[in-house]
């Protein structure tokens, strides 16, 4: 394995009935103004929101909404979110949702606490963060980005058309509390996406240098075989517990930067994706999901050993007889066939793409990650765009 320094310094709380037994201790060293924060107002319908606004309110906390977190967080909605921190005096932000609200309020807690352009010092390029940002924790509401345990946030600059994410330690949630059953009402085609989204994020480092035997590989092959076991029975039955909190986990784990210890890791399937949400708004996981089968036939026989590996250790399939071509092949059509069976989109019409005329803007507005096995460049990028139209 490749030399690392790891760090991880969320507080995990997981499992029934966790945020009634955890949230009001864990929020008792922080100041009286907190910012609750959430998304559309799903949480307000499944009734999450009111037990937590019960327990800050039992806690003497004086509550300010910032509601309205879009899907895709926008820089213009970190900078609201930013004023409404610094008009109140927050002390601590509570982020209650999936990945979106999570990446929103890490932005605007690094933003609420900074007198410069966030965007072009932090988000347009990697920054230094010599100050703290204002304290956050999150309630997890959707399994899927795994943002509840590291400093990534991803947010689109919608004047510029970039979609980005930067990491930074210091922007960690405190605390993060998952509680499956918080994962019972979210809709089928968000369990799909954010099942996927997972599935990606294992898959994006997994196919990466380094190549010798590692624990990293064999953790991740682990994940993707538990996704592909419990994401379809998640599907079938919302209430399955068992699956839900596979789900949740495996989130987790794929983001907290274990499994990226001594890897190069790639995320070019990622980077190709960002530009066509900046682009297009396009769900995060469905994306990804019309991307990766095709980005992986262009790259497959420039780390031909790691997809023999995918296709044998995680989806099963025989080598026998067969060349370690067809075989690598097999394993990501074994990937696409999985991609239909839990309901996403597998090309960019599916997605509700319609305008080709886009795909040149979007081909070259995309970073080239330097992880991945194939020889990435903008006219690349293009040709795997136009395949998956």
């Amino acid at each position: 394995m490749n030399n690392f320094i790891f760090e991880n310094s969320t507080k995990v709380y997981f499992g029934k009935g966790s945020v009634k037994e955890f949230l009001a201790g864990s929020i008792k060293e922080y100041g009286n103004n907190v910012m609750l924060a959430y998304g559309g107002g799903s949480i307000k319908k499944n009734g999450v929101y009111d037990e937590i606004n019960s327990i800050l309110k039992a806690e003497g906390k004086n509550v300010i909404e910032f509601s309205g977190i879009m899907s895709n967080p926008t820089y213009s909605k970190v900078k609201e979110g930013a004023k409404l921190a610094r008009d109140n005096n927050i002390d601590m932000i509570l982020a209650v949702g999936g990945g979106s609200v999570m990446d929103c309020c890490k932005a605007v807690s690094l933003a609420a606490a900074y007198d410069g352009d966030i965007w072009a010092d932090y988000w347009e390029k990697s920054g230094v963060v010599y100050f703290d940002p204002i304290p956050l924790g999150v309630i997890v509401t959707v399994a899927g980005t795994g943002s509840e345990c590291n400093g990534g946030a991803v947010i689109t600059n919608e004047e510029k058309k970039i979609k980005t994410g930067r990491d930074y330690p210091k922007c960690n949630p405190k605390f993060a509390i998952m509680d499956p059953e918080y994962t019972f009402s979210v809709p089928k085609l968000q369990t799909a996406s954010g099942g996927f989204d997972i599935l990606s994020h294992i898959m994006e480092t997994y196919f990466s240098k380094t190549d010798d035997d590692n624990v990293s590989d064999d953790i991740s092959e682990a994940l993707m075989k538990s996704i592909i076991k419990n994401l379809p029975a998640a599907l079938e039955n919302p209430k399955y517990y068992i699956a839900r909190s596979n789900l949740m986990w495996a989130a987790t784990m794929a983001e907290n930067r274990i499994i990226k210890l001594g890897k190069q890791c790639d995320f070019q399937a990622h980077q190709i994706e960002h530009q066509l949400g900046a682009y297009t708004n396009c769900n995060h996981g469905c994306g990804l999901a019309v991307i990766h089968p095709t980005y992986y036939r262009k790259i497959y026989k420039n780390g031909m050993s790691k997809f023999v590996k995918f296709a044998k250790n995680v989806w099963g399939i025989s080598d026998i007889g067969k060349t370690a071509d067809k075989v690598a092949l097999e394993g990501i059509d074994a990937l696409a066939d999985f991609i239909k069976k839990i309901g996403l989109p597998t090309t960019l019409r599916e997605l509700g793409i319609d305008d080709k005329d886009i795909l040149p803007d979007i081909g070259a507005s995309c970073n080239i990650a330097p992880g991945s096995y194939g020889d990435m460049n903008k006219k690349a990028i293009m040709e795997i765009l136009v395949e998956c139209y």
